[in-house]
């Protein structure tokens, strides 16, 4: 043994007699626990799986309630704040599931996603009457906020973040429902009116194209793709308009709210028998994740203000 080694070993031993090599434990644990607190495609993929082995989940379907159930017991998990919103519509019972998470009272900045799904795939023409298992509109939505739910920095954020899960969107034309439905009933009972809302739908495909949305918020648009570029993503998230939709932002615009649609309308099994989980991919989830997680623990730094 040399005279290094001697050394060591008697440095060691006297770190030891005053405590000092036990904090090494944590300290090396704390990189691992940071790195867990990624967004990860990943996991997001695992919440879609789970969502469709419920099968098609049309508002007020045995399939929903579980899904509204495991929505309110990830979030749980995750330590959100958690509220059950119902509402009957046409004689069906609906519900909206909220999470909510840091200080209360303050500023309020909303990301939603529907969690229903079309009853028959009216755009197949194949096999029209089959409902739609909604893998990529409907659960893809739900899995980003619930992975978004698990590695946000909360303490980051300078307000309070709801996390909104609608239901009775996607029904719209069937039976003479309307659609958004949820959102609508939502937006109507708000106590508080928050800074924006960023609303995320069929983001999952692995064929990623994000195009701009004609009704939305052209400053809150800008923020997020500028965001997308400088992570990387500029080929998914093209800054070009092509879409004018009706989604789960337009009651928020209505009411004077800034609102973002987050969407991928490019995508061929849109209300198909085929929207199934082999069309979803990890790297979409993941790339729409990081974006969002980004520009909330930015506190939203590339608007120009919150509103006032």
């Amino acid at each position: 043994m040399t005279h290094k080694h001697w050394l060591g070993l008697i440095l060691i031993g006297v770190l030891a007699a005053v405590g000092i090599v036990s904090v090494a434990f944590p300290l090396w644990r704390g990189p691992l626990l940071t790195a867990d607190r990624v967004f990860s495609g990943v996991r997001a993929m695992r919440h879609v799986e789970a969502q469709v082995a419920f099968g098609p989940r049309a508002t007020g379907t045995e399939a929903s309630l579980r899904t509204g159930n495991y929505i309110l017991e990830q979030l749980g998990r995750a330590g959100w704040r958690t509220e059950v919103q119902p509402f009957l519509y046409q004689g069906v019972e609906g519900r909206n599931l909220i999470g909510r998470a840091g200080p209360q009272g303050g500023l309020v900045f909303i990301l939603g996603a529907h969690y229903d799904t079309r009853r028959v795939a009216d755009q197949d023409a194949n096999d029209p009457e089959q409902p739609v298992l909604g893998a990529n509109d409907g659960a893809s939505g739900v899995a980003v906020l619930l992975e978004l739910a698990r590695v946000l920095d909360i303490g980051l954020v300078q307000g309070e973040v709801w996390l909104v899960f609608f239901d009775a969107e996607d029904n719209g034309g069937l039976n003479a429902w309307d659609w958004i439905v949820g959102s609508r009933f939502f937006v109507s009972q708000l106590e508080v009116t928050p800074e924006y809302a960023v609303i995320i739908d069929m983001v999952g495909d692995a064929s990623q194209d994000i195009y701009l949305e004609m009704n939305s918020d052209p400053a809150l648009q800008a923020c997020l793709w500028n965001i997308a570029d400088r992570l990387g993503y500029g080929e998914h998230f093209i800054a070009e308009y092509r879409h004018s939709m009706l989604d789960d932002h337009i009651p928020f615009l209505a009411r004077g709210i800034p609102a973002v649609d987050v969407i991928d309308f490019d995508y061929p099994y849109w209300h198909t028998a085929q929207d199934t989980v082999d069309k979803v991919s990890p790297d979409s989830l993941e790339r729409v994740g990081r974006v969002l997680e980004t520009f909330l623990e930015e506190g939203g730094l590339c608007l120009a203000s919150p509103r006032q």
